[in-house]
């Protein structure tokens, strides 16, 4: 059974002076924005990362810092936080987190002895090996629609934001 459109009480009493609903929406102002655009683009593509990693039990910010460690056998917390953006109190569980599922390993770091050097073990290594592959291609079905030219200023100009 389909139920009936919700009318104002204007529209109830027949008022044609009441609003009705715009045929199109405008969006163009919204549209002008480059903060709008590339929120649209990043959930279009997070939606679909999110579903991928699932199977990775991999967020967006552990993949990240598990593909970081990885490409960076050593590296310190400190480099993380600044290579990522995060705050060492986040970054702090969620290192716990990935070395409790055996992702990453502490070491002792070889010449700053306040300092603890990361690295993946084989199963992080193995892990992000296959999310990288899910990665690339969720990401290439994405971006499908861009030459190789679009694509790659896309990122040149994205990345002269944030850099």
């Amino acid at each position: 059974m389909k139920t009936p459109p919700v009318l104002s009480a204007a529209e109830l009493a027949g008022d044609a002076t009441a609003p009705s609903a715009a045929a199109e929406v405008d969006t163009g102002f919204l549209e002008s924005l480059m903060g709008y655009n590339t929120r649209r683009a990043s959930l279009a593509i997070l939606e679909r990362f999110m579903q991928e990693m699932a199977v990775y039990d991999l967020r967006p910010v552990s993949f990240s810092v598990m593909s970081v460690v990885v490409h960076n056998p050593g590296i310190t917390s400190r480099q993380l936080c600044a290579s990522l953006g995060l705050l060492p109190p986040n970054l702090v569980g969620m290192i716990s987190t990935l070395q409790k599922r055996e992702l990453i390993e502490r070491r002792p770091h070889p010449s700053d002895r306040r300092a603890v050097s990361l690295y993946a073990s084989e199963k992080g290594q193995n892990l992000i090996n296959r999310a990288e592959q899910t990665a690339a291609q969720l990401e290439a079905d994405a971006t499908a629609k861009l030459t190789p030219g679009e694509y790659k200023t896309l990122l040149r100009l994205l990345r002269k934001i944030y850099l």
